[in-house]
């Protein structure tokens, strides 16, 4: 059994992982500030088991990291903001948030000698644009799409060689990073910061690639959502669901409590896994196929998803994984069922309303 401080293990996807821990039977300590974006109640988290040690703190504050970090034998680093934000007035908290608060945290882990392991949450957005294959000049990746190509509705990125069509592919963990947005840049920062911390301490960092999370308690009603929850959101209100472009935009679509079992299978793994690896479910699935799956698991009354064919400028057009690094080295295989999950997800009670943005 192992004591291990879980950091943001307030939130959506940090408390599923306090869940499972405590399902295999290890301690868990909860060290999160509960950014009110996301939590209208700054109180002891409902979804958190008894079990659980809970502590209000923020990871920015070494002294809040020192006193969770006392007695503890590995750390999941789960704290951040997430998702695209209002606008990039918000880039002084990310960076705040996610990059400042994992330069505390691994100065107090290096401070203490720590000598166990530290698993982190990253994501797929680190990847920008996915992979891309032109019939005629093989494997590309193009460049940002402008904006007079999204006016036009010209979503799919062509060959920056000839503009003919592009084939997308899964993307592997050594693809070349392209961070398009505020949020991807601290959550690539975030990763490199543990690389250079792992190489100067010796401390074994697995950084895990999420892809598109969804599941119960996943925060609705603020601009941090995910879109799965925005389009529950909609729907909830009898509204369409708004799918942004044409809907075809291929995701990779991955239930918590998968990725809940990654981070126990890396934080228990018989040696240390390090490294970066893709979380996901290996199936890509297109936005408008999630919206119309969720529309179909209960909501027959209001209307039918439709797209739109607006865009927001720091979204990718593809990006879907390859799942065979993290089931080779870690023994991850997805198991949750999509049309179910998306069942459970549209019928699960929303979280406490957050405060709104600003």
């Amino acid at each position: 059994m192992s004591r291990v401080l879980l950091t943001g293990g307030g939130g959506f996807i940090g408390s599923h992982i306090a869940d499972a821990l405590l399902e295999a039977g290890h301690q868990v300590r909860v060290l999160d500030w509960l950014h009110p974006a996301a939590h209208a109640d700054r109180g002891r988290p409902a979804d958190l088991p008894a079990a659980v040690d809970f502590r209000r703190g923020d990871v920015r504050e070494a002294s809040d990291v020192v006193a969770a970090l006392a007695g503890v034998d590995h750390v999941c680093h789960q704290a951040a903001m997430v998702g695209l934000g209002t606008d990039i007035l918000d880039i002084a908290d990310y960076v705040a948030h996610n990059d400042l608060g994992t330069a505390v945290l691994l100065r107090e882990l290096a401070r203490a000698r720590f000598g166990g392991r530290l698993v982190q949450a990253s994501s797929m957005v680190v990847y920008g644009e996915g992979r891309y294959r032109c019939a005629e000049h093989g494997e590309t990746r193009p460049p940002a799409r402008t904006t007079a190509d999204l006016d036009a509705g010209r979503f799919e990125p062509a060959c920056p060689r000839c503009g003919a069509p592009l084939e997308p592919l899964a993307i592997p963990e050594d693809a070349p990073v392209d961070p398009r947005n505020v949020y991807a840049a601290t959550k690539l920062q975030q990763e490199l910061l543990a690389v250079a911390f792992s190489r100067e301490t010796g401390i074994p960092v697995t950084s895990l690639r999420y892809h598109n999370v969804y599941g119960p308690r996943m925060p609705r009603d603020t601009p941090y959502a995910g879109v799965a929850s925005i389009f529950v959101s909609a729907l909830n209100a009898g509204q369409a669901p708004r799918v942004f472009e044409d809907g075809r935009q291929l995701r990779d679509f991955v239930h918590v409590r998968d990725v809940a079992r990654a981070n126990v299978l890396a934080l228990t793994a018989a040696e240390p896994v390090p490294g970066a690896f893709n979380v996901c479910s290996g199936v890509p699935r297109s936005v408008g196929e999630m919206a119309h799956a969720l529309h179909a698991a209960g909501f027959g009354g209001v209307p039918a998803p439709r797209t739109t064919g607006a865009y927001r400028l720091g979204d990718v057009r593809h990006v879907f994984a390859d799942p065979a690094r993290a089931t080779a080295r870690l023994g991850f295989t997805a198991r949750e069922d999509f049309a179910a999950g998306m069942a459970e997800f549209a019928a699960a009670p929303p979280r406490a309303e957050p405060v709104p943005a600003g």
